[in-house]
């Protein structure tokens, strides 16, 4: 079996990749280790930049998005009873979209069984060869049986555990990680929410976000330590500390109900370099990992895409190689800069377990600068709706 390009990973990213090769006359096979309905049953963020948005019309795959889309052109943040609207739309002209990572990816495969494309799911075994060669194949197994694509490229789309990133040598990839000493316990519930913007919290009790996926569906979160359980945590008595932690105006605003999910997410920093290893691309999570506070994980994978794929098609279509050539250095400048957005959101917003007195009046002060500063708020406003690609 031959294909010109072999995406390991059936979410968002390489299902974008995906469909954006087919619009081109691209042959691209996508292999996911799990099946559709598992894919489409995670719970994942719904903040989605401008440049996502433009890559879903470009990939044909927008009708429902933009018919469904919640847009958001601001946010407000919180400290303690303390609550000021950060407004994108005045201060950058641009704003982002609410649009829930599961309608996302179930766009695509919608699109992509419309169009015929090849993909295969419950694939174990995954193995890259050749990657640094002229000739690189994929073998994996599937109902028990083995099978190989010869490629041209393949894109490594699978996510912080696959074996995109774990092919590269170590000789060659340097990876830099942070740790954060918290995790996030969040619920989905079907309830309005109690804002119409997001709500970013500080509060001496920890973080807490409110957010939402639609008009009759939200999503909540709670710092919480990194030794819970969620199913330690009843519906009760995380609604208690939410309430708590958000201003009373919010708080008394709130509608509760029986959460519908309940998990706690661990909270990391992770870039590796470089994201090619001869005719390997690393994208999205097989990269990077952001903490979720500056809704960048999607939007960094979307980056990743749009890098890819314009190399791809320059190489295809005009035998020019200096976008694949470049993809690892363009890819990483972005990615840095989301990075440090994504750790100045966290930093600003919790309470560390060794923050002491002069750390807090430094955090507060950040908050307060951000607060009566307009070109502080420009800055969050620009990192937030999406640096240009």
């Amino acid at each position: 079996m031959r294909s010109q390009v072999v995406i390991i990973g059936g979410g968002p990213s390489g299902l974008l990749l995906g469909q954006l090769l087919h619009r081109k006359g691209i042959d691209a096979v996508v292999l996911e280790r799990k099946t559709r309905d598992y894919v489409l049953g995670r719970i994942r963020a719904g903040i989605l930049e401008t440049g996502f948005v433009n890559l879903m019309r470009e990939a044909g795959v927008s009708d429902r998005l933009d018919k469904e889309c919640f847009i958001h052109d601001g946010t407000l943040i919180a400290d303690g009873e303390d609550m000021f609207h950060i407004n994108f739309k005045e201060l950058i002209g641009d704003s982002v979209v609410l649009y829930g990572q599961t309608e996302v990816t179930r766009d695509l495969y919608d699109a992509r069984e419309a169009a015929g494309a090849e993909t295969y799911f419950n694939v174990e075994d995954v193995v890259i060869n050749d990657a640094d060669s002229d000739a690189p194949f994929v073998t994996f197994t599937v109902g028990g049986e083995t099978k190989r694509i010869d490629c041209d490229y393949v894109a490594g789309c699978d996510g912080f555990h696959g074996v995109s990133r774990q092919t590269i040598p170590l000789s060659v990839r340097k990876e830099y990680e942070k740790v954060y000493p918290f995790g996030w316990l969040g619920i989905l519930s079907e309830t309005p929410p109690v804002n119409e913007e997001l709500i970013y919290s500080n509060s001496e009790r920890g973080f807490a976000l409110c957010s939402m996926r639609n008009a009759n569906l939200s999503r909540y979160y709670i710092q919480c330590s990194l030794s819970d359980h969620a199913e330690d945590w009843t519906d009760a008595a995380f609604w208690e500390e939410l309430k708590r932690r958000i201003p009373q105006e919010a708080a008394d605003a709130l509608v509760t109900g029986p959460s519908i999910e309940k998990s706690i997410a661990p909270l990391r920093s992770f870039v590796t370099e470089p994201m090619r290893w001869g005719r390997l691309f690393l994208c999205g999570d097989a990269a990077h990992i952001v903490p979720p506070t500056g809704a960048k994980g999607l939007n960094t994978a979307a980056s990743d895409i749009h890098y890819l794929y314009n190399a791809l098609v320059q190489v295809y279509e005009e035998k020019d190689a200096e976008g694949i050539d470049r993809y690892s250095e363009k890819a990483l400048a972005r990615i840095w800069k989301a990075e440090r957005f994504s750790w100045w959101m966290t930093t600003l917003l919790h309470r560390f377990p060794e923050m002491n007195a002069f750390d807090l009046r430094m955090q507060q002060a950040d908050i307060a600068f951000l607060r009566e500063n307009r070109d502080a708020q420009k800055v969050m406003a620009t990192n937030y709706v999406g640096l240009p690609y």
